[in-house]
């Protein structure tokens, strides 16, 4: 998702229960993810780097340290270091921090075996809403159409999850309620493919009609009358043309989709809010949310291809129909449906149902990103911006104020460690992140730098300034207090100080096990 989707941070989609959190909390202008979502949750997970977790890059073991594409012995999760102190943890949705993802293991770094007490989701990267892969209940994969302990009338993966955060709230409360609890909800929503059901997609009909720049400069509006932007630093360029679109009826529906996913996930916000209520746990538990990359401008699924084509839903079946105890096929890109249609993709076909399997697409990013520049992978602006809201009526006495101060994901352990009272293991390599517990309350965060690389992108931010790279490319620099949508190069008129910089992310990238962008494999 992207730094401007949810209606706190500027977006016209409807998401009142995140709303109300940042109207009873705060809010940040200034935190960042990694770029990509695998690297991004072994950062948030562990509190390093996401190289120094062994997950610089995707679920692909090149052979490297940073590059094992495994959570690494010597991190520890959240939930490993909390465990001591004396807390239950749980886990839902999406793992993605092991390469290891079918049913016969290794499950050691499936959660159960990384501090977690009980987990329900999924061990790889994505897949169907409605029939998702690699689906386990703790350490046992399953099938959503065999699974006793949850029977839903439609199964919808975003249901599941915000059902089962709340199963387990509630078993928590009525089990063990002497003890503390660490919950790690990672909702899916709304990464590819664009798949809603009906009744959230009817409220979004039409509503994308006029193409992307109306959107964008609304959001840009709203974002500025809530004090989140500068307005004086305007947006960076539009990425796509709409009267160029060949077919905007189906380019408008992949955002009314994903508008709609964006929407049922609040929702299921809305939910877990309700039982932490119920339970009387609502004012002493401190919930943050955030999201792990700007919005994502890949084509997946825009065009057809051999195995999923670019035609019409056919009349009838087009395969055998799958029993229910049999798992949705490996990967990410399902062939058929449970009834046996084919999964389609490509200009034909109209996202939202089972069978299709379509990605937004870079003109929608754009709008998402609002007002920023690129996108998921890169570490220009638009691909690292999150919000992050903070909710803790115990903890946090403002009420819908702004935090500006820069922070970074591998922040979050540290802070869950500050609040629970925990000791970080001695053996463990030193969390990179600080507690956030001073911006809760507006003080500064006392930090050097904060650092980012993914397939060769790379930066740094020491203070108001950013010295930024795509792969391959010079390096730019931008004075962020002034230029947050880095339109304007300073790197010929401040030559020391790229030097500066330059000599800290490289001092960075040798501590961290990062590799030249591509990784060379390791040799025999």
């Amino acid at each position: 998702m992207g730094f401007s989707d949810l209606g706190c941070y500027g977006g016209e989609i409807a998401t009142p229960n995140l709303d109300a959190l940042a109207a009873n909390g705060v809010r940040f202008t200034q935190f960042y993810n990694a770029a990509r979502c695998c690297p991004t949750r072994a950062s948030l997970l562990t509190g390093l780097y996401p190289h120094q977790a062994g997950i610089g890059h995707m679920m692909d073991d090149k052979g490297k340290p940073g590059y094992t594409g495994n959570l690494n012995a010597a991190c520890r999760t959240i939930a490993e270091v909390l465990k001591p102190a004396g807390y239950r943890s749980y886990a839902v949705g999406k793992w993605h921090v092991t390469r290891f993802a079918g049913a016969d293991g290794p499950k050691t770094n499936w959660p159960l075996s990384r501090g977690f007490d009980r987990f329900y989701g999924t061990i790889h990267g994505a897949g169907s809403y409605y029939d998702p892969s690699s689906l386990v209940r703790d350490t046992t994969m399953i099938s959503p159409f065999a699974d006793k302990e949850y029977t839903p009338k439609t199964y919808y993966y975003t249901d599941a999850i915000t059902d089962h955060a709340v199963r387990f709230v509630g078993d928590h409360a009525k089990d063990h309620a002497r003890d503390p609890f660490f919950l790690y909800v990672a909702f899916t929503a709304a990464h590819w493919p664009m798949h809603a059901l009906p009744e959230d997609i009817a409220k979004y009909k039409g509503k994308y009609a006029t193409g992307y720049e109306p959107v964008r400069k609304a959001r840009f509006e709203k974002a500025a009358k809530l004090g989140l932007i500068d307005p004086k630093q305007l947006m960076c360029p539009g990425a796509e043309d709409w009267d160029k679109v060949a077919d905007k009826a189906w380019e408008s529906a992949g955002m009314e989709v994903y508008a709609a996913m964006v929407d049922r996930m609040d929702q299921g916000v809305g939910k877990l809010v309700a039982e932490l209520k119920r339970n009387g746990q609502l004012d002493n538990t401190l919930i943050l949310f955030l999201q792990d990359n700007g919005g994502c401008a890949e084509l997946q699924g825009r065009t057809g291809n051999a195995n999923h084509p670019n035609i019409a839903r056919p009349d009838k079946p087009t395969f055998p129909a799958m029993k229910p105890e049999e798992f949705a096929a490996g990967g990410s890109v399902p062939k058929q449906t449970r009834d046996g249609f084919p999964v389609r993709m490509g200009p034909k076909v109209m996202p939202g149902p089972a069978d299709t399997y379509v990605a937004y697409g870079r003109g929608w990013a754009n709008v998402s990103n609002t007002p920023f520049r690129e996108y998921k992978h890169w570490v220009h602006e638009g691909g690292i911006s999150t919000p992050l809201i903070a909710h803790w009526p115990s903890g946090i006495s403002a009420k819908g104020e702004l935090r500006k101060q820069p922070g970074h994901l591998i922040d979050i352990a540290a802070t869950c460690t500050d609040l629970a009272g925990a000791t970080y293991p001695k053996d463990a390599p030193a969390l990179e992140g600080k507690s956030l517990r001073p911006a809760f309350a507006d003080k500064a965060l006392d930090r050097e730098a904060i650092y980012w690389e993914h397939e060769g992108n790379r930066a740094v931010r020491a203070g108001d300034w950013k010295l930024v790279a795509k792969h391959g490319r010079v390096w730019e620099l931008y004075d962020l207090a002034k230029d947050r949508v880095e339109a304007n190069d300073l790197a010929a008129k401040e030559p020391e100080r790229v030097k500066a910089l330059v000599a800290k992310y490289e001092a960075y990238a040798k501590r961290t096990n990062v590799e030249p962008w591509p990784v060379a494999p390791a040799k025999k």
